[in-house]
């Protein structure tokens, strides 16, 4: 392979130099083992970072949502409505507690959880006897949802939101920081994140009994006492300390990457502005985004071309680009599921799936690897 032909990917991480010398102090201290003083301390800092209550270090963003799911006494018979514009680890949790999922389509002024399509489900549910036991809120491609209408709504008929930050640590809403303020919020690190801790994740709360019920649950439901003893079910998800090392180092440099990844948003955008028919993510007046990718829309009767037909050039030039997520109630794994849409003629979500691809947006993205991928996008609009 020629240098000119390097392999570029959709989000590579983004490593520095201070993940090494905490990496290095777990290694000299010898806090190899699960746990230690980088995990309390990427937990206190973090938190601090984004004015919380508290965090609990855990190995993945889907280990977060299910013991949130599990602390809200979510079980079999129960209900929980999902934005259906996500990756399936949003909602697989809740096959974990034999729940039902209900999937709420996005509005087009985010791409997020449409609340018309959400009110429509709670006024139903509420109907049938039936209301969610949790709404998983996600935040897509860096930009929180408009958790003002969503908390309301959700307020209204008292069921707990949890906010599914995976993608967007480092946005803010109204002034707030993406993630916190549902019941319970979520993180991921991993290796595509904006920040990545190889594999890992955070649940964060301003309940901090419920934190610690959840860190209890998530190192194996140990009890007090001498000896090994268990009166729960618990689970293996506790971060380790040479990952949250990593993860202490990656947090301080954050704001840093939001910038990188905002500038590539904006060089993609000046060099499109003037192509008909690319339509990109909206950036909602109440807030700011993280851009961790940068998606678009492309209408093959403006511009003479699909995004599924972009996605293959590029592929070609060894550019890794994506199809936006596919919406979960059309995954076989959900068919079963109800589905609202923002409205009854219109699924957003489907919409954006069927004309969406995301490109290349890691903040450590050169300009020259940059101009590969709008040439190659060009070159498929001749």
């Amino acid at each position: 392979m020629t240098v000119t032909n390097k392999r570029i990917y959709l989000s590579s991480p983004h490593m520095g130099a201070l993940e090494q010398e905490f990496i290095a102090e777990a290694f000299a201290t010898n806090w190899i083992a699960p746990l230690g003083p980088h995990v309390d301390a990427f937990e206190r800092e973090l938190a601090e970072h984004v004015g919380i209550g508290g965090a609990v270090a855990l190995n993945s963003g889907t280990a977060a949502i299910h013991l949130a799911l599990r602390f809200l006494d979510v079980a079999t018979g129960d209900v929980v409505f999902c934005s259906t514009l996500t990756f399936v680890a949003s909602a697989n949790p809740v096959l974990y507690q034999r729940a039902e999922l209900v999937f709420i389509d996005s509005e087009p002024q985010s791409w997020n959880m449409s609340p018309p399509a959400l009110e429509r489900a709670l006024v139903a549910a509420e109907k049938a006897g039936r209301l969610p036991k949790a709404v998983i809120v996600v935040n897509l491609y860096g930009q929180s949802a408009d958790m003002t209408a969503i908390m309301q709504l959700c307020n209204r008929y008292e069921v707990p939101v949890i906010e599914d930050a995976a993608e967007s640590l480092g946005a803010t809403y109204q002034g707030q920081a993406s993630g916190t303020l549902g019941k319970f919020g979520i993180y991921s690190f991993n290796g595509n994140k904006i920040i990545t801790t190889s594999g890992g994740g955070m649940l964060v709360s301003d309940d901090l009994a419920a934190l610690e019920k959840a860190r209890f649950w998530a190192t194996q439901a140990r009890d007090v006492a001498p000896h090994y003893q268990h009166s729960e079910i618990g689970y293996n998800y506790r971060l380790s300390n040479v990952l949250a090392g990593i993860g202490r180092g990656q947090l301080r440099v954050l704001a840093e990457r939001v910038n990188a990844r905002r500038a590539v948003f904006e060089r993609y955008q000046a060099a499109f502005a003037a192509v008909a028919g690319f339509e990109f993510m909206p950036e909602a007046a109440y807030g700011r985004s993280t851009r961790w990718l940068t998606a678009l829309t492309v209408d093959q009767k403006r511009c003479g071309v699909t995004a599924v037909e972009i996605i293959a050039a590029l592929s070609e030039q060894n550019i890794e680009a994506r199809p936006v997520w596919k919406p979960l109630h059309r995954q076989p794994l959900f068919e079963h599921c109800a589905y609202y849409p923002h409205d009854v003629n219109a699924s957003i979500s489907d919409r954006l799936f069927a004309n969406g691809l995301c490109l290349p947006s890691g903040s450590n993205l050169t300009g020259e690897e940059q101009s590969r991928v709008i040439s190659g996008v060009k070159d498929c609009l001749v």
